[in-house]
């Protein structure tokens, strides 16, 4: 892997962002941002897009970052900025696997996750995917899948370096390379 300053990493809730792009950051020497911190306010209330905005934009202004999240609110400000994609494209059966595991570690522990938040416990039963993330990676992995593969393919980000980590050993290998 060339040097990069800038990374974004993208994919499905529960593919393993978070873990890569904290270990990346710490590779790289660089602060690592995770946009979920910033956008789910106490009592799970989303930020204002254009605070939500006003926030990312400082982030990205600066020399170096990994930034891990999906937020089409910020992905203009964050991939014109960016040198690199990093696009966790993990088998549906194996994202469905970790984002449960998670969920119920997160639930039973009653871990706090970002500015007081808790996974509440009827997560794992909702069946509305704005509701429940299990749910929600449900639904979009096949969207994801197909919304990434056509920006790799678009022009208008052909500045940018993509990475798909198709598999752990992917990972594990993008990280030995950092």
């Amino acid at each position: 892997m060339e040097v990069v300053r800038r990374v974004a990493v993208v994919g499905n809730s529960g593919s393993g962002k978070t873990v890569l792009g904290r270990a990346l950051a710490e590779r790289l020497e660089v602060p690592f941002v995770e946009l979920d911190a910033i956008f789910h306010q106490p009592g799970w209330e989303p930020l204002p897009t254009a605070d939500f905005r006003s926030r990312v934009e400082a982030i990205v202004d600066r020399e170096s970052w990994v930034v891990d999240g999906n937020y089409s609110a910020v992905r203009d400000l964050v991939w014109a900025r960016a040198d690199t994609i990093v696009y966790f494209d993990l088998p549906r059966h194996v994202v469905m696997r970790q984002v449960v595991l998670r969920t119920l570690r997160r639930t039973v522990t009653r871990e706090e996750l970002w500015n007081g938040n808790r996974e509440p416990l009827r997560g794992l039963l909702l069946t509305d995917p704005e509701r429940s993330i299990i749910r929600w990676a449900w639904a979009k992995h096949q969207q994801y899948r197909t919304r990434f593969a056509g920006y790799m393919r678009d022009p208008a980000y052909a500045h940018l370096a993509f990475v798909r980590i198709g598999s752990r050993s992917d990972a594990r290998r993008l990280l030995a390379r950092s």
